[in-house]
């Protein structure tokens, strides 16, 4: 792997994913993902030292924090105990035979947009002493979506090119559960979540139930997005 540009400590995280790439076979389903989430991760470390981002600081301590929600799951793994809900339907089929890589990609996307990126959200405004609506923390928010889109746009397209029949003729199941995934939805989605988790933050029970929620109905849509091919 080539050396990280830009951010220390976000290269740092882009260390640990190779380390933990490393232990997995090449068509491990959770390893595909996390092949996509180390370009997005490179990236951002690059663009959190460019002008890309109003508050680099916040986007950087955030891209720490959402990678350190994923890199749980090989630590849960590895310690036997039992994965967030929301990552456990890649883990279960991560090796199971007729799903496509572009599959367990998107599984990982809404496991990590979906669930992960709300908490680390709400965790990042905790840590800073600032909050969700503070001035500018949505806008950088926003301005991911163009980062992620230079990785994760064109590999979804390059599916669907390869597997979208002539014009007019149906999608496949998969070329259409594709074909309907939508970036830019799912962030918006976790923006609506981490609102709402911000807001029950210190509500005990109802906390707990609504990370509980988050992390079932995340789950079910990974198992929509890993049928068989």
């Amino acid at each position: 792997m080539g050396k990280v540009v830009g951010s220390a400590a976000v290269g740092q995280v882009v260390v640990t994913m190779d380390q933990v790439r490393a232990g997995w076979s090449r068509d491990d389903g959770l390893g595909v993902f996390l092949d996509v989430y180390r370009r997005v991760t490179a990236l951002v470390a690059l663009r959190v030292t460019d002008t890309t981002f109003g508050d680099p600081a916040f986007v950087e301590d955030l891209d720490v924090r959402f990678a350190g929600l994923f890199l749980d799951v090989p630590r849960d793994l590895d310690a036997g105990r039992r994965v967030n809900r929301a990552w456990a339907p890649l883990v279960e089929r991560r090796g199971t035979r007729g799903i496509l890589p572009v599959q367990f990609a998107l599984a990982g996307m809404n496991a990590h947009i979906n669930h992960d990126l709300a908490l680390a959200v709400v965790a990042t405004c905790e840590a800073r002493g600032t909050h969700p609506t503070s001035p500018g923390i949505h806008a950088d928010f926003e301005r991911v979506n163009d980062v992620l889109a230079e990785v994760v746009r064109p590999i979804r397209q390059s599916f669907l090119d390869q597997h979208v029949v002539r014009a007019g003729a149906p999608l496949s199941p998969v070329a259409d559960l594709v074909s309907n995934f939508s970036i830019d939805k799912a962030r918006d989605a976790a923006w609506a979540s981490a609102l709402t988790l911000w807001a029950v933050r210190d509500m005990g029970f109802v906390a707990d139930a609504a990370r509980d929620a988050l992390s079932r109905t995340v789950g079910l849509v990974g198992r929509q997005l890993l049928v068989a091919a």
